[in-house]
């Protein structure tokens, strides 16, 4: 058996924290083969001043370096898949799902399928575990960055159809329950193991609550394209804070929600923040103007607008390393709890989508680790015990 330890400052497991700690990849199988505390031994690389946790997992990325999830052709789909995975993987992110716009009924389908056919083979950077279809089935009057052109009523064959293209890799749904026909969507999409998000939505507090009620259990970043709280109208985000059950996901790029928000919602709701980057083609690239799906953007600094709405944000070039930075120095969350809200919290996520094993370093999971320098840049990301970002040559 082939076996690399790597020794380091601090690992987190997820569950467990040692000080200075060890784990051993099994090479042959890309998975964790032990987790302990530094204990001497001999073969380990040692890795001072380094901090290993597992791999960052981003539940909601649209594109980044130019490559865009969304398009016509699914061969060159997967060329932008394949970029966007080392792309993403040198920020940390070693499981993501694709995440796709509101689009035309054929663009949909050319991405789904795309998005299917790579997630069954292994990409060079990050794994793409599967899709997330944020819309088409959205609100109009919670648009956002949506193409209005795109927006249409539920439509159980049209989902049939991206159902059978995904071949079982449709992971999550992001949908506006108000709208007619979303509760037999929603029934649908559960049988199919699907994760039911909701987000771009008009929804009253009770409308929400009978969708959580019948199988949704996401919120689609909450706050953004939806009414705000109110103390007579609750809405979609008081119904989602008040069940336990209901994961609330949080672009944490610090545009998007205020940071003092976000501790706020991290008290309320210990364990449920998901934090995602919401990250589109522009990251990685200069200022200037750019696309998201088939809508024009424009990326100033490090916030995205709608080029013929300005004010109105249109996704983000966050990654995930900058998202823990944030949620720490920023934020003023704890560092277990800021690793929470980028491994552990959107593992739980894919495991009702039927990915399980991801978000923790646990012996006989898969070898997917980060590991940070103090200020939470990266030096090097696993997948499945493979370096796919390794600048420095850390192992050689």
């Amino acid at each position: 058996m082939s076996e690399l330890v790597l020794r380091a400052d601090q690992v987190v497991t997820g569950g467990d924290v040692f000080t200075p700690g060890e784990i051993g990849i099994e090479l042959n199988s890309g998975l964790v083969s032990s987790l302990r505390p530094a204990g001497g031994e001999p073969r380990a690389r040692h890795l001072s001043g380094h901090l290993i946790v597992p791999g960052f997992v981003d539940v909601h990325v649209h594109g980044g370096d130019g490559a865009d999830v969304n398009g016509d052709d699914p061969s060159d789909i997967a060329e932008s898949l394949d970029r966007l995975s080392c792309f993403h993987a040198s920020h940390g992110t070693t499981t993501m799902l694709a995440t796709t716009v509101s689009d035309t009924p054929e663009r949909l389908a050319a991405s789904v399928s795309a998005i299917a056919a790579a997630a069954r083979r292994r990409l060079p950077g990050a794994r793409i575990a599967g899709a997330h279809l944020e819309g088409p089935f959205l609100a109009r009057a919670r648009r956002g960055a949506q193409d209005p052109s795109a927006l249409r009523l539920p439509d159980l064959s049209e989902l049939d159809h991206l159902l059978e293209l995904a071949a079982g890799s449709l992971r999550m749904l992001t949908l506006a329950p108000e709208l007619p026909g979303s509760d037999q969507l929603i029934v649908r999409l559960r049988r199919a193991g699907v994760v039911v998000a909701l987000g771009h939505s008009d929804a009253d507090f009770e409308t929400a609550h009978s969708a959580f009620e019948a199988g949704a259990s996401h919120v689609t970043h909450l706050f953004n394209a939806m009414a705000p709280l109110h103390h007579r109208l609750p809405g979609l985000v008081g119904a989602a804070l008040s069940h336990e059950g209901v994961s609330l996901e949080l672009v944490a790029d610090l545009h998007h929600v205020h940071p003092a928000v976000i501790a706020l919602v991290a008290r309320l709701a210990p364990g449920r923040v998901v934090a995602v980057t919401d990250c589109t083609p522009a990251a990685g690239l200069p200022p200037g103007r750019h696309r998201l799906g088939r809508v024009e953007v424009v990326l100033e600094g490090d916030r995205v607008e709608l080029a013929d709405d300005p004010g109105t944000l249109a996704g983000s070039v966050l990654t995930m390393d900058q998202a823990v930075a944030n949620l720490v120095f920023r934020v003023g969350l704890p560092l277990p709890e800021a690793l929470t809200a980028v491994t552990v919290a959107p593992g739980r996520l894919l495991e009702r989508a039927a990915v399980p094993g991801i978000g923790r370093l646990a012996v006989g999971g898969p070898a997917d680790l980060v590991v940070l320098r103090p200020d939470f840049e990266v030096a090097l990301t696993v997948v499945a015990g493979r370096p796919v970002y390794d600048p420095g040559g850390l192992l050689g």
